[in-house]
């Protein structure tokens, strides 16, 4: 592909390009806001469970008779989940559609 675009470049032409970087965007999803997306937008009412799934996690680390302080998450997904693909989808549908009050 870069190759294509230094030919296009060499050519005159102009050529738009626009990436998307998911690689950690599981990473980047709001458990709060997640959770009022879901209601508002798909219509899931009684989100305790998702709540529950989303909420409370802590990670820490263990190495050579050391711990870490405590971190608790705020935002993401678990990583490996069932559910973490498919939370993720919904959570990013029409993004551009959010309304303000939302965001």
């Amino acid at each position: 592909m870069y190759n294509d675009l230094l030919w296009a470049a060499d050519g005159g032409q102009v050529l738009p390009l626009c990436l998307c970087d998911l690689a950690a965007a599981f990473n980047t999803v709001d458990h709060d806001l997640s959770l009022l997306w879901l209601e508002h937008q798909f219509g899931l009412h009684g989100m305790s469970w998702f709540q529950s799934y989303l909420t409370g996690r802590t990670f820490r680390v263990v190495h050579d008779g050391g711990t870490s302080s405590t971190v608790h998450i705020m935002c993401s997904l678990p990583q490996g989940s069932v559910m973490g693909p498919q939370l993720f989808i919904l959570y990013a549908a029409n993004l551009a559609a959010k309304p303000k009050s939302m965001i």
